[in-house]
């Protein structure tokens, strides 16, 4: 495991959950203390929220929580009904197993139930992941390195049919789901090793299938947003590629012409690398990922919203600038999303308020703690 931090690409202020403390940590990994997580993160968020937007919870029309590994009864969405005394008409959905990608999953299916609802409608986003109850104690090394990326965090965002107070515009939410392939299906899997230890499998083809399900997704997104010139040439090297049997390379469009900013999931550090070259982008577009990986860790779905947070902590988003997310996740998904901004941040108020003076920094190859 020490070889594998030392790559990870972390730095040393990540957090983790009060239960991995010990040695052994498992006998603390309760259900108890999973709540005790969501009670950390996930309320303390909230909390953060409300206060900000001035929005109160009896105003919430609609409430989609997501965590892949902790689905606890009563469920997530109960947990935040219950605690903030919402109105017993919100419509609640709880997604679980739905990996890293999830937090664009909850957004498209929140914006899908705005679509249909009264305008002035308020839907809450909840993104985490509890890694209380999940921490591998085998010996696998492909089922250590979620132990080594994955961390606490967690984001929530207030979405709304209406334009009053909004700060960013949905433009579109593009989804890719390669999970007919078993490879694909396979790829990260929840399970035991030979001696019974439950963990999450990274298999070795990861990069490759994400790759193929980024080609997807961006096949699906580039008619959306990018300009004439860029969706021609890509029209044309497809072409070339059916009439010639594949001879030739397929064109990568350049996003940077649909793009000012890129948020791609803090997955570690060869996603980002993989996902850097594929796009062909530069250091600075690819270095609020960087930086929320050292800063934060993986914390799986709610990554992109802190790679969003330290954008604008940097004062580098500005009115009409367009934001494309991505996030992976299992089964296997490739996700992304188009924002558009309306109003900058007023301030660098968040994850990043105390540190952002601290960045970037330089991450080595090789990180000796």
């Amino acid at each position: 495991m020490t070889k594998l931090l030392e790559r990870s690409g972390l730095g040393e202020e990540t957090c983790l959950p009060p239960a991995h403390h010990y040695i052994p940590p498992y006998k603390y990994c309760t259900i108890d203390a999973a709540r005790g997580e969501v009670d950390l993160v996930v309320f303390s968020t909230l909390d953060d929220l409300f206060a900000k937007t001035g929005v109160s919870p009896g105003a919430i029309d609609i409430v989609v929580a997501n965590c892949s590994l902790f689905c606890p009864t009563p469920s997530l969405v109960d947990m935040i009904i219950n605690r903030y005394g919402l109105r017993s008409d919100v419509r609640s959905v709880h997604l679980s197993g739905m990996g890293c990608s999830a937090g664009l999953i909850s957004v498209g299916l929140a914006r899908n139930l705005l679509q249909v609802a009264p305008e002035g409608t308020h839907a809450l986003v909840v993104s985490t992941e509890t890694i209380t109850p999940n921490y591998y104690v085998g010996s696998e090394r492909a089922m250590l390195l979620p132990n080594c990326l994955f961390r606490i965090g967690g984001a929530a965002a207030l979405l709304s049919n209406s334009p009053a107070k909004a700060r960013f515009r949905l433009k579109h939410v593009v989804r890719t789901l390669t999970g007919a392939q078993d490879n694909a299906y396979t790829c990260v899997f929840q399970q035991e090793d030979d001696s019974g230890n439950v963990g999450i499998n990274l298999n070795k083809d990861l990069m490759t299938i994400a790759g193929n399900a980024l080609k997807a997704n961006i096949t699906a997104m580039g008619p959306l947003v990018l300009p004439a010139s860029e969706q021609l040439l890509f029209a044309l090297s497809f072409i070339a590629r059916k009439v010639l049997s594949g001879k030739f390379k397929p064109y990568i469009p350049d996003f940077r012409t649909a793009f000012d900013h890129f948020c791609i999931h803090a997955g570690g550090r060869a996603v980002i690398d993989e996902l850097q070259r594929s796009l062909k982008l530069s250091d600075e577009q690819v270095e609020a990922s960087r930086m929320a990986l050292h800063r934060f860790g993986n914390t799986s779905s709610s990554s992109l919203w802190y790679e969003l947070a330290y954008i604008e902590a940097k004062g580098r988003m500005r009115r009409g600038d367009r934001v494309w997310m991505i996030g992976f996740g299992s089964g296997f998904k490739c996700n992304s999303a188009a924002w558009e901004c309306i109003a900058p941040a007023a301030d660098a108020q968040g994850p990043w308020a105390t540190c952002i003076h601290r960045y970037p920094v330089d991450i080595p190859d090789v990180l000796k703690h």
